[in-house]
C-alpha cells in the first residue's frame, strides 16, 4: 500500500491523479501498489468490488520460478531443512495477505519470493496489491493476516529448533552472532534451564529458520509507513498513526546510531517508501473491539520477537 502523497484527498472520492502510483518492493510480508485502480469505491457492505477495478495479471510461472530459486538459495547457503522451515513461514505469511485480500475483493498478485546470494538465502517475499482499500476494517484484516499466519508456524518451529540446538562453550572466533529475542530466551530457559556462564546456544538449522521467521515478523510489525505494522497502526488510529510512525522511526534511528547502523538499511527503505500512510476509501467506519484486541496481541508478538541488535560479528 502506498504512502499518502502531499495534497492527496482524504475522503472516499479519489481523482485520477492517484493512478501514477508505481510498483515498489517492500520487505517480506508488505504490500506494493498496482499502477491503476478505481476512481472511487463503493459504499460499505463489502466484500464487493467496483466493476472498473483493474485486476493484476497472475504470473504463475514467474511466482513459481522465484519460489524454486529461493528454495535453492536457502538450501545452498544454509540447508534444505532450514529452507523448508523458513519457506513454510514465509508462504503462510504471504498467503495470509493474499487470501484476506481475495476475501475483500482487493486485487492482489500471488507472492513473489526473493532469493538472495548471502546469509539467509532470501530477502523475503512481496505481493502487489491495489492501494484502494475500502475501509479500515479491510485494511486491518489484510495487513494482520500475514503476521498472524506466519507467527503461527514460526513459534512451534522455533520451539522445536531450540530443542534440537545445543549449549556449547563460547567461541570468540565465531563470525556471526544473532541477537536473542525474548521468545527465544524463554524457549531456551524452558528447555535448558537458567543460563550458564561461558555457554551459548548454538542454533540447529530449524532454530535458525524460526529465528529468521520471528525476525521478519518483527520487522513487518514495526508501525511505520508501508510495513504491515504501519497498515495496522493506521487501521487502529487513522490519521493519528502518523505520530506513532514518527516516534517509531526516531526510535529506530536512535537504535541504529547507538548500535552502529543495525537498522540503517530499513530506515533508508522507509524514507523511500514513505512514513505517512494513505487513507482508505472510507476511514469513518470503526474497526471494533475484536480487532483492537488482535492489534494488542500483535503488539505483544512484536515485543517478543524484536531485537535491538539482530546480527553482530564475533571477535
Amino acid at each position: 500500500m502506498p504512502e499518502e502523497l502531499p495534497g492527496a484527498p482524504s475522503g472516499p472520492d479519489r481523482s485520477g491523479s492517484d493512478r501514477h502510483l508505481g510498483v515498489t518492493l517492500r520487505p517480506s510480508g508488505s504490500i506494493a501498489p498496482l499502477r491503476s485502480g478505481p476512481d472511487q469505491w463503493i459504499e460499505e457492505g463489502l466484500p464487493e468490488r467496483p466493476p472498473n477495478l483493474v485486476q493484476p495479471k497472475q504470473r504463475v510461472f514467474l511466482s513459481l520460478t522465484l519460489f524454486l530459486l529461493t528454495a535453492a538459495s536457502t538450501s545452498y547457503f544454509v540447508s534444505p531443512t532450514y529452507s523448508a522451515c523458513l519457506l513454510a513461514i514465509l508462504t503462510a505469511h504471504e498467503f495470509g495477505h493474499y487470501l484476506a485480500a481475495r476475501y475483500y475483493r482487493v486485487p492482489a498478485t500471488l507472492p513473489y519470493f526473493l532469493p538472495a546470494p548471502f546469509l539467509f538465502g532470501t530477502m523475503g517475499a512481496v505481493i502487489r496489491m491495489s492501494p484502494f482499500i475500502p475501509n479500515r476494517k479491510a485494511l486491518f484484516d489484510i495487513s494482520a493476516a500475514g503476521p498472524l499466519a506466519g507467527v503461527v508456524l514460526a513459534i512451534p518451529i522455533s520451539w522445536v529448533g531450540v530443542m534440537l540446538s545445543s549449549r556449547q562453550a563460547i567461541d570468540d572466533s565465531l563470525g556471526l552472532v544473532l541477537g536473542e529475542p525474548l521468545l527465544f530466551q524463554f524457549f531456551e530457559w524452558a528447555w535448558f534451564g537458567s543460563a550458564e556462564e561461558g555457554l551459548t546456544l548454538v542454533l540447529h538449522d530449524v532454530a535458525f529458520a524460526g529465528w529468521v521467521g520471528l525476525f521478519i515478523t518483527a520487522l513487518n510489525l514495526i508501525p511505520v509507513g508501508q510495513l504491515d505494522g504501519g497498515h495496522i497502526c493506521y487501521a487502529v488510529f487513522a490519521k493519528r498513526s502518523f505520530k506513532v510512525a514518527i516516534a517509531c522511526f526516531l526510535a529506530l534511528l536512535a537504535i541504529s546510531i547507538a548500535t552502529r547502523a543495525s537498522y540503517a538499511l530499513l530506515l533508508v527503505l522507509l524514507l523511500i517508501t514513505g512514513i505517512r500512510h494513505l487513507p482508505t476509501m472510507d476511514d469513518s467506519a470503526p474497526i471494533g473491539c475484536g480487532r483492537q484486541r488482535i492489534a494488542a496481541l500483535l503488539l505483544v508478538v512484536f515485543a517478543l520477537c524484536f531485537v535491538p541488535v539482530p546480527i553482530s560479528l564475533g571477535q
